[in-house]
């Protein structure tokens, strides 16, 4: 898949079919995240995975729609010291989102009301806080992605026009 046909495409999913992704596509997932650009290239983020049942009924009450994690295969929860660095765990997170899609599993991103009340349902120790938690499964039905071209998904797409969004100095 060309990656503006993955961008245009890729759609957040709260809900996911109830199967398993394999560990090598994990990896995959995990190690676009591990491989994204940061400050100084300091990679200060850890990555939580959680696949275990009981982990994330511990965890999905702990963010603003619990459904995303009840329902996901895997969760991925970004940690930083204290929080920090915001713009370097977005870009961990949307490449391992796009790979994730390559590879037909969808995400979603998931916001916390209270980021020590998620590292507490954690257990994580010292001033590791999560950023995002990021649900990823496969969906419940197929998307066919390459169904449409880039422009097609574009279009589609609900968000303000480009026109609307670019502020252009000549």
């Amino acid at each position: 898949m060309d990656t503006y046909l993955a961008v245009a495409s890729k759609r957040d999913w709260r809900s996911y079919a109830d199967r398993p992704v394999p560990e090598d596509v994990q990896r995959r997932i995990l190690d676009a995240g591990r491989l994204s650009g940061s400050a100084s290239n300091r990679q200060q983020w850890r990555f939580v995975v959680i696949d275990d049942e009981d982990w994330k009924k511990t965890v999905a009450p702990t963010v603003y729609a619990a459904g995303n994690i009840e329902t996901a295969a895997f969760v991925v929860v970004i940690v930083t010291e204290e929080g920090r660095r915001p713009f370097d765990v977005g870009r961990a997170a949307q490449n391992m989102m796009l790979a994730a899609w390559n590879d037909g599993v969808a995400s979603c991103p998931n916001g916390m009301p209270d980021a020590a009340g998620t590292a507490d349902a954690l257990g994580l120790e010292g001033d590791l806080l999560p950023v995002i938690v990021l649900s990823f499964g496969y969906p419940r039905r197929d998307l066919g992605p390459e169904s449409k071209s880039a422009e097609e998904w574009s279009a589609e797409a609900d968000r303000l026009p480009l026109d609307e969004l670019v502020i252009r100095r000549r």
